[in-house]
């Protein structure tokens, strides 16, 4: 364990003006705060926050950051509050402690849920000041150095996992390698040891073979640069075993065809040398094609930059080299914290780096604010931690970096949130593409947009991005509660008609208090959804009035002769597929068909026509039923799907003649199922998207006119 005197020596080195007093009352009162709390290893437990201040100390970061690593579990341990920590040692930082405590004083639904709430708390907190991330990370690579202690292997499992999953990508995202690296290689060794034993026995057997000759091509680097003028530092460069198997498993290659095991690393003077370097690395040896990548022309989105070349050096082997600029090495090792450290006394700050290394962060708090559930907004980030990246531009040439598989609703997403919504279409390289395409890299994305489009809710299975998922889920959202709002509306409507009282403010106002409710937007909202029915709402508002009872029988025969009053059937309007409003699949309802409505509990109205067998099943629960009609306003959507049942002859041409008329008659086939076949002919159900029954009944009649359709009727089941 650090002790005290140690650690005052460890932050002078690097902070002379450092506050003293502060760093050694940190350490006095976390002691006494610990006092008799012992580790899993047996070791007293401060000496756990005194590692994690170590650490950070070893990145040379500021006062206040190590005095806050040796606090970092007061909270949450200890009886000590914040207002001691506030008294005691200032607002700065008592705001970064609370930060970095977890929620443990909470009662949560289960695991995953407390690890959400934690990690959506670290993140607010870290929106406000990173060094809260970057004790959290110290925090956790001195438990996975220590992980070995915890008896329990479920425990064990959990926590390399979660290491895995969130923090060691969090660390790559802010451009902390070397930790990256530690974090990935601990939670590897717990994970799978035999795979990370089976990779070093392997590292180690070819170090022994190759342990002289990389020496001989470190100097022989440094040589040949210095002959052209460039003097440089080289460094040889050893693959962990977790980068090792990761690379393998990800490129499906051998341990042999990996050429960048060991490498070289050259740290030259300026950026004009940087480009020197490589001509004269291409110069002296050959080039292995399509491992050359510039990161100093397009940085990672962590601020990474180097080049990295690939070439056939001495002994013809694969030799790997990074070249890069001592400031461009600080930031490639240390990341965000290196524009933290302590700097001649001038106060941190990020203005060094080339990109803004919180913009990740603040879409992460955007969804935080979109209010999706802890665990959907953990899996959102997960996707958007890992940093495997496509870069694409924009017409005008802007670039845009993002995750590989990103589709062009995610780079309509990352221009702008109002280019995103109105996306319709795309132009990949001048030519028009689905928006589900991946994207390469070097793609020049142009958007398509129209003011009258409105995002999809099926984009959220093809956009990968956080970002781009959030904001549909948000209109989804949105639309959902004002098509169940409006839905409410007229169920509440046409209960009033229905018991001859007149629809005011003031009776829905009436029904509030009883109902428990806050709002007539929330009760118009929970008839919508089919949680409240209208008679509920009727006794509520007028409490002791007796209530006619629905008679279903009498109203589906009315239905089913046609006989309706207008007045009291709910227009039923194209709202967003799936949301409010469903139609059968049962029956397939279609504009022009008699129809009714079924209030499904949670999901709004399921639309059926009269004859649908399945409405036999509600006969008991009459207040389910709505008596409701297509609504001939306009505002329906331009397609409904019906489906046929049809029988063709078992010759070639005969699907292509049956798509063929389907598609002069201005349908599109959205579902096809063969159901039979036999040496003459073949059966088969096809749902076609149509307008209404009159454009189905227009197609059948053209597919009973072929001599290859044997039969074709319209299906209800």
């Amino acid at each position: 364990m650090i002790r005290q005197y140690e650690l005052v020596d460890m932050v002078r080195t690097y902070d002379p003006n450092l506050d003293e007093t502060m760093l050694n009352r940190a350490y006095v009162f976390a002691t006494r705060a610990h006092g008799e709390q012992k580790r899993a290893s047996g070791d007293p437990y401060f000496s756990h926050p005194v590692e994690v201040a170590g650490i950070l100390a070893g990145l040379k970061l500021d006062t206040a950051t190590i005095v806050t690593a040796l606090l970092h579990d007061t909270l949450e341990d200890t009886d000590a509050t914040q207002e001691d920590i506030q008294q005691l040692f200032g607002t700065e930082v008592a705001v970064l402690v609370e930060g970095v405590t977890k929620l443990s004083k909470i009662s949560f639904t289960s695991a995953q849920s407390e690890q959400a709430e934690n990690f959506r708390k670290l993140l607010l907190a870290m929106s406000v000041d990173i060094r809260v991330l970057l004790v959290k990370l110290a925090d956790r690579l001195h438990n996975m150095r220590t992980l070995q202690y915890i008896k329990n292997p479920e425990k064990r499992s959990r926590i390399a996992v979660e290491t895995m999953e969130i923090y060691a990508p969090l660390a790559g995202r802010i451009g902390m390698q070397e930790m990256l690296e530690e974090l990935q290689d601990l939670s590897f060794a717990e994970l799978n040891k035999e795979a990370r034993d089976s990779v070093l026995t392997r590292r180690d057997f070819l170090r022994q073979r190759t342990g002289e000759s990389t020496a001989r091509i470190a100097a022989l680097l440094k040589d040949t640069l210095a002959e052209k003028g460039i003097s440089a530092t080289v460094s040889g460069r050893e693959k962990r075993p977790y980068s090792i198997w990761n690379k393998m498993h990800r490129k499906a290659i051998s341990f042999e065809q990996l050429s960048d095991i060991f490498g070289f690393r050259v740290i030259v003077g300026s950026l004009d040398e940087c480009y020197r370097a490589l001509g004269v690395i291409h110069q002296t040896w050959p080039v292995m094609p399509g491992l050359f990548k510039d990161f100093i022309s397009i940085p990672k989105r962590n601020n990474y930059q180097s080049i990295h070349t690939t070439v056939i050096g001495p002994d013809r082997q694969r030799v790997e080299i990074q070249i890069r600029t001592a400031e461009m090495h600080e930031v490639a090792e240390y990341g965000v914290a290196a524009h933290w450290q302590y700097k001649q006394g001038v106060a941190p700050n990020t203005a060094g780096l080339l990109q803004d290394p919180y913009s990740w962060l603040r879409e992460l708090v955007d969804m935080i604010e979109e209010g999706d559930s802890p665990e959907q907004f953990l899996e959102y980030t997960k996707l958007n931690l890992f940093i495997d990246q496509v870069f694409c531009f924009t017409p005008a040439g802007d670039l845009i970096a993002l995750p590989r598989g990103a589709t062009p609703i995610d780079f309509a997403y990352a221009v702008h949130t109002e280019v995103g919504d109105s996306c319709v279409g795309c132009r990949i390289n001048g030519r028009a593409m689905p928006l589900q395409t991946g994207l390469q890299n070097g793609d020049q994305v142009e958007i398509i947009r129209s003011q009258a489009q409105t995002p999809s809710p099926g984009w959220e299975s093809v956009a990968i991005t956080a970002k781009a998922r959030a904001a549909v889920r948000k209109f989804v959202r949105q639309s959902q509660r004002g098509e169940y709002i409006a839905l409410g509306r007229e169920i509440a409507q046409k209960a009033f008609r229905t018991e001859d009282y007149p629809f005011s403010e003031k009776a829905i106002s009436q029904a509030l208090t009883p109902l428990m409710l806050s709002s007539a937007e929330e009760m118009f909202e929970k008839l919508g959804r089919g949680l409240l029915t209208g008679q509920q709402l009727m006794e509520a508002a007028f409490p002791g009035v007796k209530m006619r009872s629905p008679q279903v029988p009498v109203a589906l025969t009315a239905l089913k002769d046609g006989r309706r009053s207008r007045s009291a059937a709910i227009p039923i309007r194209g709202m967003t597929a799936g949301i409010a409003v469903h139609y059968g699949d049962c029956c397939h309802p279609l504009p022009g068909d008699r129809i009714v409505g079924i209030q499904t509990s949670g999901g709004g109205a399921t639309i059926h026509t009269i004859d649908c067998e399945i409405l036999e099943q509600f006969g008991n629960t009459p207040e389910r039923w709505l008596d409701v009609s297509w609504d001939a306003s306009g505002d329906a959507p331009d397609f409904f799907v019906g489906r046929i049942e049809t029988t063709l002859s078992n010759e070639p041409g005969s699907l292509s003649v049956l798509s063929t008329l389907i598609a002069k008659n201005q349908g599109n086939i959205s579902n096809l199922k063969i159901c039979g076949r036999t040496p003459d002919f073949f059966d088969m159900e096809v749902d076609i998207e149509v307008r209404d029954v009159k454009h189905l009944s227009n197609i059948i009649a053209a597919l009973r006119g072929s001599p290859h359709v044997s039969k074709v009727e319209r299906t209800h089941g």
